[in-house]
């Protein structure tokens, strides 16, 4: 192994807040085998010291505690092996809680917290990435991620290590405790406080819904597709609520189709649902988790077609979004109440938000930049129950800091049974709950606010272009946007579109750029397009990820003008490209 192995090996990688990413595997991101290369190994160790001396400059402890987990990834183990030897070089005490879904470490490492320990995590995931990739995120004591400052200064650190030289770790032993079983004990305590909310009605709530889970019972299948939520509480959480619940692919590290959980990979979750209502019609909804387990997508039973069917992300975010404000309604909680979410969220969010007298707040996407804008906003007195990113359905439901699909679920479930709940969300029109079932969840959806958004995995939002500055590249769209505009208001005109502005978004910040789309630099850039009347109508979006090799596209329209929002998309990807031909230049 030479400097240039390890050297090219961080070049392939991606790091950002929501965690470093990388393909790990020999045969590439497609392989599922587990070897990795010793370039791979040495970042992994390297990565793991540097992490254990900023837990020490942190929190002032010689020795902090480091809770290692990771998902279920073929090439997890030997990653694994590389961090534990290192941090027992940096003599750290090392929890190990093997595999166990992202939530639940997380919600271990907030439990060490609150009981005085002072140390960090570090999880071995690559999330929704394709099977072959890997990555590591890194997070302290209070449930989340590092926030951007914290993970720009780690990052920082890494690279003028891999600089200066990666030695290869020497065998060393520290004090290493095998957690699983508190892990797991851990996030079945915290994911109660997750449903009921902490403080006013918590109590109430939790009542209210096992009293509505008997009056009308619900059954809850599952695609663990092999994922870490296979060895976590899953099985065990929803049976104890009286809930009936059926999984498949239930073997942790049988991963069986692609991992990210949108379109083809929801189809076996379908087929699971409608099994299962033909023997049982309370069995009513159904998810598909990625492979760390942080978020999932749902599939639902519609009367209407007599079978089931996917929701679209940005549909599940939109749907807990209105539960969770009617959570807040139902207890008493209506002032000064905020929403905070990604730039590319739909704003199908803002509409469901102002029926309740709630504002929205949007941060970069990454889940670091909307965790860290929900607290500021709490510092500022403002009540942030749910927050997320609509874009990948990923929710957050306060005192978590990180996407959960049992709080998703659940967040649905207080909505189709609790007696009372939807008494806040008067002007959506929904029908009565039934007496003795569910409310129909094709109800619900078709009340909301109808919105048609390009989906975040489809082949029309995903771009490969050359220009390495992307506010060169924003410089270069705004004139090529502005040519547009004045060839196209005509016909933007005939959807009621009259003029537009533009926002960017970095780290928590949002502001108006229509002098410079440069400003968003690597951030996000969003033009709403606006009605006569002042209304934002329809929006075009883009960003280069963060975590994996593509750039973004989006469009976002009010109504169920497909038409629309296929003209918009295409009129997108065709002005973002002109604008990689002029900065590639």
């Amino acid at each position: 192994m030479t400097y240039h192995d390890i050297s090219s090996t961080l070049d392939s990688m991606i790091l950002s807040a929501s965690g470093w990413r990388g393909i790990f595997a020999k045969g590439g991101e497609e392989d599922g085998s587990s070897a990795i290369s010793a370039a791979s190994a040495a970042i992994s160790s390297c990565a793991a010291r540097v992490f254990a001396r900023f837990l020490r400059r942190k929190t002032g402890t010689a020795e902090p505690v480091v809770i290692v987990g990771r998902d279920t990834r073929p090439t997890g183990a030997c990653i694994e092996q590389a961090v534990l030897e290192a941090l027992a070089e940096e003599n750290c005490t090392v929890h190990r809680t093997h595999y166990a879904a992202a939530p639940e470490t997380m919600a271990y490492a907030r439990s060490l917290g609150d009981q005085g320990a002072a140390g960090g995590f570090l999880y071995i995931s690559a999330s929704h990435n394709p099977i072959g990739h890997n990555g590591l995120k890194f997070g302290l004591f209070d449930g989340g991620v590092l926030n951007a400052d914290d993970a720009a200064a780690l990052i920082a650190e890494f690279r003028r290590e891999v600089e200066q030289g990666v030695p290869s770790a020497a065998a060393a032993h520290s004090p290493q405790i095998d957690v699983k079983s508190r892990c797991r004990a851990a996030y079945q305590a915290f994911i109660g406080s997750l449903i009921a909310g902490d403080g006013i009605g918590a109590a109430e709530m939790a009542a209210a819904l096992k009293t509505a889970l008997q009056k009308r019972p619900l059954g809850v299948v599952c695609d663990f597709n092999g994922s870490a939520r296979a060895a976590s509480i899953d099985s065990d959480f929803f049976p104890a609520l009286g809930i009936e619940f059926a999984a498949i692919n239930s073997t942790p590290g049988t991963i069986v189709h692609r991992i990210v959980p949108e379109g083809e990979s929801l189809k076996p979750c379908c087929r699971l649902l409608e099994e299962y209502h033909q023997k049982n019609n309370a069995f009513m909804l159904g998810y598909v988790p990625d492979c760390d387990g942080d978020r999932g997508n749902l599939v639902v039973w519609d009367d209407a077609l007599n079978a089931a069917r996917p929701l679209e992300a940005q549909e599940v975010f939109a749907l807990v979004c209105f539960s969770e404000l009617c959570h807040l309604a139902w207890t008493g909680r209506t002032e000064k109440i905020a929403v905070a979410v990604n730039d590319a969220t739909s704003m199908r969010v803002d509409r469901i938000a102002a029926a309740f007298g709630a504002r929205v707040f949007r941060a970069e996407v990454g889940e670091a930049n909307v965790v860290s804008l929900a607290r500021r906003l709490r510092s500022e007195g403002w009540t942030v129950r749910i927050l997320g990113e609509g874009a990948a359905g990923g929710t957050i439901t306060h005192p978590s800091a990180v996407r959960d699909p049992l709080g998703t679920v659940m967040s649905v479930i207080k909505l189709l049974t609790l007696d009372g709940f939807c008494s806040a969300a008067r002007p959506f029109h929904l029908p009565p709950l039934p007496e003795s079932r569910p409310l129909p969840l094709a109800s619900v959806i078709e009340a909301l606010p109808p919105f048609i958004t390009t989906g975040a995995y489809t082949p029309e939002a995903l771009l490969k272009i050359k220009t390495t500055d992307h506010g060169k590249l924003k410089a270069a769209y705004q004139q090529v946007f502005l040519a547009h505009w004045e060839k196209t208001k005509q016909e933007l005109a005939a959807y009621g579109i009259a003029i537009w502005h533009a926002f960017c978004y970095n780290g928590m910040d949002e502001y108006a750029c229509d002098d410079d789309f440069g400003r968003a630099g690597k951030g996000g850039l969003k033009i709403n397009l606006y009605g006569t009347e002042g209304s934002a109508r329809a929006a075009l979006w883009m960003r280069g990820s963060a975590t994996e090799p593509v750039f973004r596209v989006m469009a976002d329209v009010e109504g169920t003008g497909k038409a629309f929002e296929r003209y918009l998309i295409t009129w997108q990807r065709q002005m973002v490209l002109e604008a990689d031909a002029a900065s590639a230049n």
